[in-house]
């Protein structure tokens, strides 16, 4: 099992009061929501393994070179030039100060962590989807990740539609109901259809559904860009030239839009933890952040 962190830890924010506090009065409304969120699909779903995919960087530079409006609008401070690090995140302000104690009991637990420096966690997803030598189930909120559905290996993807009870399990036959292409399709239809939430233009005038027809009929983006090229062709003349107009930016836009497979993501220990790795240093971090329940079940959830 791969979490998406990033992605969980802010539907936990959003979804879990911010009167949940520490003894100190810090929200760690995130925090406690996460962990349950953990115990929850572990006493669901029973992985042997769980790794916790983190945003090393949310932005990546090689992305944003290819499209400069990638995530543009949520750049809350950008990196000053001829800096390493990444720009920040427009992030609530109370959400920001979660993520490292969310990251230090993730460590004490003894859940594994991984990431890799210039990639999103969606990449660190992707590369260990690829190595897995088994089924794997990812869980995000992220359709970006829609792409990497694989019934022939067993990977799906755990989709949250209320908290993580209610999970949309994806995978070939719903993707093919919902949008009528498969996980490699899903890329192409993405990329032509755009995402205002990631500042993905996609193809002016192409909509979801037009994408879907032209991939059914063309067979994916190249496919699609030849007939547009062929005057013979049966694609109309304005999505042809729609087409030929943004093909600067279907040019470039696959290697923005596909996850990447072969980050170099350091090797874990992703076998979950039946007992803490530090448990000093666990029980100092829940008196700390006033933890409570949400620590015990999760403890509970890891011995059985």
């Amino acid at each position: 099992m791969l979490l998406d962190t990033a992605s969980l830890y802010f539907r936990a924010y959003f979804g879990v009061p911010e009167s949940v506090k520490a003894p100190d009065g810090t929200p760690v409304n995130a925090v406690r929501g996460l962990l349950d969120f953990i115990a929850r699909l572990v006493q669901d779903h029973h992985p042997d393994d769980l790794v916790a995919c983190m945003d090393f960087d949310w932005r990546p530079q090689w992305r944003v070179d290819l499209i400069p409006s990638y995530k543009a609008h949520r750049v809350a401070e950008e990196a000053p030039a001829g800096s390493a690090g990444p720009d920040e995140e427009e992030i609530p302000d109370t959400l920001s100060p979660q993520v490292p104690v969310i990251e230090e009991v993730l460590d004490a637990l003894g859940i594994a962590r991984a990431g890799a420096a210039g990639y999103e966690a969606d990449d660190v997803i992707g590369t260990l989807t690829a190595r897995a030598t088994g089924p794997v189930d990812i869980v995000t909120g992220d359709r970006d990740l829609f792409q990497l559905v694989d019934d022939r290996r067993g990977i799906r993807i755990l989709y949250p539609l209320k908290g993580v009870g209610t999970l949309q399990v994806t995978d070939e036959a719903l993707l093919r109901e919902k949008y009528g292409v498969d996980g490699p399709g899903y890329a192409d239809l993405a990329l032509l259809r755009g995402d205002p939430s990631d500042g993905l233009p996609g193809v002016p005038g192409i909509g979801e559904k037009t994408a879907a027809k032209l991939l059914a009929s063309y067979g994916d983006l190249a496919g699609i860009m030849a007939a547009a090229d062929d005057p013979a062709s049966k694609v109309t003349p304005a999505q042809r030239k729609r087409l030929l107009e943004a093909r600067p930016y279907v040019a470039v836009a696959p290697k923005v839009v596909q996850v990447a497979t072969d980050v170099p993501v350091p090797a874990v220990d992703a076998t979950l933890p039946a007992e803490p790795a530090d448990p000093e240093r666990l029980e100092a971090l829940a008196a700390r952040w006033g933890l409570g329940g949400a620590l015990q079940r999760l403890l509970l959830t890891l011995g059985r």
